[in-house]
């Protein structure tokens, strides 16, 4: 189902309105007065039968979830079955969705634990093809990271060796702190957002983050 559900076209004008004026739905599970077109009302739609909304929020949020998977498995192949795992489980848990917490809370929620699930699983494996954070995508070049210019030789290989220390040291975090790094540095999150994927108070995420920045900052004060 997840597979299907990406490779159909995501919701243009016409389909918004189709959304729109499907509004009454909500009230299945309205605790307050959502805006039709936000992320938790389509959802809400689409646990209704809406399959169009739900289509439209899978293609909305695959690639961001698919960039935090990568960023914690490193492995393209992985972190690209991981995030059609992530939907799956969303369209087979569109029954229960209650619009208590942000869609996207709901989402890095479900991505979170399938990343955890899946390091402590395949802890003592070697993984046979490894697709670090600056590795540029062998069909197009591009990087799933932020992309660096070539001035020179010399500082290309200080980039990679820098860039190499940065996944080993975020990679050895404690698991909650690499969590939230991730979600912070990559994701833009904020700490009240990665709070509520961690199940955390917003000032104990704020500490969470401050001591991961904090061990980082010690780790890497060779490379600043």
């Amino acid at each position: 189902m997840a597979t299907m559900v990406l490779d159909n076209p995501s919701l243009g004008t016409g389909s918004a309105q189709r959304l729109e004026s499907r509004k009454g739905l909500v009230g299945r599970t309205d605790p307050v007065s959502l805006d039709p077109m936000s992320d938790a009302a389509i959802m809400l739609r689409a646990a209704a039968g809406d399959e169009a909304g739900f289509n439209y929020l899978a293609m909305k949020y695959h690639r961001p979830i698919f960039h935090f998977l990568f960023r914690m498995v490193r492995n393209q192949a992985i972190a690209e079955e991981l995030a059609q795992e992530v939907f799956l489980r969303v369209y087979r848990s569109r029954q229960s969705y209650r619009a208590e917490a942000k869609f996207s809370t709901w989402l890095y929620r479900i991505a979170t634990n399938l990343a955890v699930n899946y390091a402590r699983d395949t802890k003592h494996e070697r993984a046979t093809r490894n697709v670090y954070l600056d590795a540029p995508d062998e069909q197009t070049g591009t990087t799933p990271d932020v992309a660096n210019a070539e001035p020179s030789m010399e500082q290309n290989l200080l980039h990679e060796e820098r860039m190499k220390a940065i996944r080993t040291h975020v990679m050895a975090l404690p698991e909650r702190q690499r969590m939230a790094v991730l979600m912070h540095k990559y994701q833009g999150m904020d700490y009240r957002e990665i709070g509520a994927v961690l199940r955390l108070s917003e000032s104990a995420t704020k500490s969470l983050l401050f001591r991961a920045y904090q061990t980082l900052r010690e780790k890497l004060k060779d490379f600043v």
